[in-house]
């Protein structure tokens, strides 16, 4: 064999990751300039707010003589707890060396952490807040209490763990900190039925921390909008491991052949069969094989059967992928509901806490039925979850997208009340929406948006879907969503909505209207229902333009895409 190379024909794959390492090292170059240019931004607008604010002249003065009382409370001024956050971060400040505006939010997230941590002691099972409680719906919120307050703590210590710079990492902060906020919120509202007095004094415990926590979560926002004054984030979306990971020269088809079922299934680390024909008979024996905190990923391939299993995968199974025959072939399924005696959040046949979770080709059903209440089919609380032509099938909330970032393309959601509810920040692209028969006297109420903070980077977002009824409808009122917390935030678009939409639209929590604060919006969506003529006229229904839409895209809303590539699905980034 000849040993010449010939130099007239170049390598094309070698070339292009050529190419990338070299625009790598540009970008890099610039994002560390950039990195400076944010530190000196923030750094003249707390001077500047500092001075207008000299009156403080006998505080403590940090290294370049500037005032320490006067750099917090031009920060806590960003914040919805100015008191708590001023006071709680002179009291942690160190007075000796001169604070940076990193160091700041450094500081608020470890406060914040510390006091919880104080407070999550409260919630062991030898501790005076559950002595002389004999409810059981009491007891078993509470002990959801406490495993939220355990997730809240790993958000927190997350965000101060993160290796990267405020200016790479806004997006996961404030991902992370939304997601605290939501974790105490759902405490409380866990507790809500629970026996007098409870709700009350776990409120009071939770007090100082969740306001700590919101003020850490209105810090990285402010350093965001900074970042945004002086158009830094166009740098940020470039992610040179992402691009050499997932080249621009891979063949369509093998693009195609990533998203194929059967690919993964021949890769399956674990096989679940009924009847036998696989390693385990069960999910459950299944996932207690998954290694914790793997960063690669774990395929489980549940072969056709009903697997009558409630289920978790717990926060520290990272990475895993559950795949099936077919919706209508692989079913998860369970009957737990708030009637019964369980909590809203573990009443889930199937509940996903651990990082990076993927499914596909799944049905999850609970089967307690409308005169149960809440009764939920698929609960997600964790960061970066897909699923994929997958069938969530109960009544009343019966997908609940907890937290964190999610994204659901093609899959079937059977429904009546607040049926896609949650406080993540969730896509549901090219979904079929299926509005049930409820309860006599019910409406069917399609989403209920828990977004309690103004901060939180939260939301519901209905893209390219269809809402048609699952049987006769006829005399059952049935709406788009109702504002269950202030700042309620969900948008339809491009989506196609049958005659069961009520030309209201929408329809209030409590009274005749909604808070001026909440984010309602539908965009160029389609069919009989999507006529606008008779909404509701809330302040918070708003016309928005196509940039402001976009904004809701898997794109821009979930902060990037490579997770949901990476996970072989079909998707839209944009409009």
């Amino acid at each position: 064999m000849s040993s010449f190379q010939s130099y007239g024909k170049v390598n094309e794959a070698e070339q292009a990751r050529l190419q990338a390492r070299r625009k790598t090292r540009r970008r890099i170059a610039i994002i560390s300039l950039s990195s400076i240019a944010l530190v000196a931004v923030v750094v003249a607008t707390v001077v500047g707010v500092t001075r207008n604010n000299s009156d403080n002249e006998g505080s403590s003065k940090n290294g370049d003589g500037r005032s320490i009382s006067g750099t917090i409370k031009a920060v806590c001024d960003e914040t919805l707890y100015k008191n708590t956050c001023y006071d709680s971060l002179s009291n942690a400040a160190d007075n000796s060396r001169q604070l940076q505006p990193e160091d700041l939010l450094k500081l608020a997230i470890k406060v914040a952490s510390a006091e919880l941590s104080k407070v999550s002691k409260n919630f062991g099972q030898n501790s005076t807040v559950f002595s002389g409680i004999t409810d059981k719906l009491t007891v078993a919120a509470l002990q959801n209490c406490g495993e939220l307050l355990s997730l809240a703590l790993d958000h927190l210590e997350d965000s101060l763990k993160s290796g990267a710079s405020v200016l790479e990492s806004f997006d996961d902060l404030k991902t992370w900190l939304s997601s605290a906020v939501t974790y105490q919120e759902t405490c409380l509202d866990g507790l809500e039925e629970a026996q007098a007095g409870i709700l009350s004094r776990v409120s009071a415990f939770l007090k100082n921390s969740g306001e700590m926590t919101s003020n850490s979560l209105a810090i990285v926002s402010w350093f965001s909008k900074v970042a945004n004054s002086v158009k830094l984030r166009r740098l940020m979306s470039y992610s040179p491991v992402a691009d050499e990971k997932v080249p621009d020269w891979l063949r369509p088809e093998d693009r195609k052949l990533l998203g194929s079922p059967d690919i993964w299934k021949n890769q399956a680390n674990a096989v679940v069969a009924k009847d036998g024909t696989g390693k385990y008979r069960t999910i459950s024996a299944a996932l207690k094989a998954v290694p914790n905190k793997s960063k690669k990923r774990f395929i489980i391939y549940v072969k056709k059967g009903v697997y009558v299993e409630n289920l978790r995968v717990e926060k520290q199974k990272w990475n895993v992928m559950m795949i099936g025959d077919g919706m209508n072939a692989t079913i998860v399924s369970g009957s737990r509901n708030f009637v019964d005696g369980t909590p809203t959040f573990s009443s889930a046949t199937f509940a996903v806490l651990g990082q990076g979770f993927v499914a596909r080709d799944m049905g999850f059903r609970n089967t307690a039925g409308a005169i149960k209440h809440q009764a939920v089919a698929l609960m997600s609380t964790a960061d970066h979850s897909v699923f994929y032509r997958c069938q969530m099938d109960a009544f009343q909330d019966t997908l609940y997208a907890h937290s964190n970032r999610q994204f659901y393309g093609e899959c079937n959601i059977y429904g009546t009340v607040d049926f896609i509810f949650g406080n993540s920040a969730v896509v549901l692209q090219n979904c079929n929406i299926f509005p049930r028969q409820p309860m006599r006297g019910q409406k069917n109420t399609i989403t209920a948006q828990g977004k309690k903070d103004p901060n939180q980077n939260t939301g519901i977002s209905i893209q390219n879907c269809t809402i048609s009824p699952f049987g006769d409808l006829r005399g059952v009122e049935t709406y788009l969503g109702r504002p269950w917390k202030d700042f309620s935030t969900t948008i339809f678009m491009h989506s196609a909505m049958g005659s069961l939409i009520h030309p209201n639209g929408w329809l209030p929590w409590i009274g005749t209207s909604a808070p001026s604060t909440i984010f309602y919006a539908e965009f160029q969506n389609k069919g009989p229902g999507s006529t606008t003529k008779q909404r509701v006229k809330w302040k918070g229904l708003r016309s928005i333009s196509i940039r402001e839409a976009g904004k809701f895209t898997v794109k821009e809303f979930l902060q990037g895409e490579k997770w949901i590539s990476d996970a072989g699905v079909s998707y839209k980034p944009g409009l």
